[in-house]
C-alpha cells in the first residue's frame, strides 16, 4: 500500500480489472452490454502459380439498410501487397492506410521493397493490442523477393497462413467453392474464374454481401486491379417514361417575421466646428 495525500492507495502492478468490476455493476443495474456487429461481406484470396489474387464483393451495409452499392474493399498496403477488409468500414479503411504509410517510410529508410510479413506483423500488433474492439477482418496477400504469401488476419490479431482463404459474413459459402475445386498450380485465368465463383457464391447465399466482384491480381513486379470484374446483379428494369412523384406540398400562408426591428437615426444639434 502506498499513500497519496495521506489516503492508502493499492500499489498499481500487472493487471487492472478495474473496469470489469464496473461492468459487472452496470450489468446487475440493468444496462445491457453491447453486442457483437456482423461483417456483412465476402472476401477471399487464393495462391496460383505466378502469385496470388484477391477478391471481394462490393457491399456495404448499414444495419439492414444497402448502405453503398459499389465500394471498395481491396485496400492499397503497397505496391506489391494489397489487403482485403470485411467489418467496419472506418476500422479497416483506418488500419489499412496507417499501415500502407508505415510500409512506406520503411522503404523510403531501406530503399528496398516491402515484404508481405512486414505488413503482417504491424497489422497482427496494432489489431492485438486493442483486443478486438478495433472491427477489422483482413485478408492480406502479396508478392515479395521470397515469393507469393497470402494471411488472414482476425480482429483479435490472430493470424493464419494458407493457400486459400476466406473472410467475411458470405466465408463459409465461398470457402465450399475452394473447397471443391482449388488445385496447385492454378493458371491466371482459372485463378481468377474461380475468385470470382467463390464471390458470387456468397453474393448469391449471403444477404450481407452483393452488387459486384472486384478482383486483383499481383504477381512478381505487376499488379492488376479489376475493378468490377463482374456484375452479377445488373438493374434489368428502367422505365422509359422516367418516373413521377405526387405533387409537392402547397405553401398555404407565409409571414416573414424581421429577426430585428429598422431604427432610423437622426442627428440632432449643430455640426461641431473644426
Amino acid at each position: 500500500m502506498s499513500q497519496s495525500g495521506g489516503v492508502d492507495v493499492p500499489a498499481k502492478g500487472g493487471f487492472s480489472f478495474d473496469l470489469c468490476k464496473r461492468n459487472n455493476m452496470l450489468i446487475e443495474k440493468g444496462l445491457k452490454a453491447p453486442s457483437f456487429l456482423k461483417t456483412g461481406t465476402t472476401i477471399v484470396g487464393l495462391i496460383f502459380k505466378d502469385g496470388v489474387i484477391l477478391g471481394a464483393d462490393t457491399r456495404a451495409t448499414e444495419g439492414p439498410i444497402v448502405a453503398d452499392k459499389n465500394c471498395e474493399k481491396i485496400h492499397y498496403m503497397a505496391p506489391n501487397i494489397y489487403c482485403c477488409g470485411a467489418g467496419t468500414a472506418a476500422d479497416t479503411e483506418a488500419v489499412t492506410d496507417m499501415v500502407s504509410s508505415q510500409l512506406r517510410l520503411h522503404r523510403y529508410q531501406t530503399g528496398r521493397d516491402s515484404r508481405v510479413i512486414t505488413a503482417l506483423t504491424l497489422l497482427k500488433k496494432h489489431l492485438f493490442s486493442y483486443q478486438g474492439h478495433v472491427s477489422a477482418a483482413l485478408v492480406l496477400g502479396g508478392v515479395d523477393i521470397t515469393g507469393p504469401h497470402l494471411h488472414t488476419i482476425y480482429p483479435h490479431g490472430s493470424t493464419d497462413t494458407l493457400p486459400f482463404a476466406t473472410m467475411g459474413s458470405g466465408s463459409l459459402a465461398a470457402m465450399s467453392v475452394f473447397e471443391a475445386k482449388y488445385k496447385e498450380g492454378l493458371t491466371r485465368d482459372e485463378g481468377i474464374k474461380l475468385v470470382a465463383e467463390a464471390i458470387c457464391s456468397g453474393i448469391f447465399n449471403d444477404l450481407g454481401s452483393g452488387s459486384n466482384v472486384d478482383i486483383c491480381v499481383i504477381t512478381k513486379g505487376n499488379k492488376e486491379y479489376l475493378r468490377n470484374y463482374m456484375e452479377p446483379n445488373p438493374r434489368t428494369y428502367v422505365s422509359s417514361n422516367g418516373y413521377s412523384f405526387t405533387k409537392k406540398t402547397e405553401v398555404l400562408r407565409t409571414k416573414i417575421t424581421p429577426l430585428m426591428e429598422r431604427v432610423e437615426i437622426t442627428e440632432v444639434g449643430e455640426a461641431m466646428e473644426e
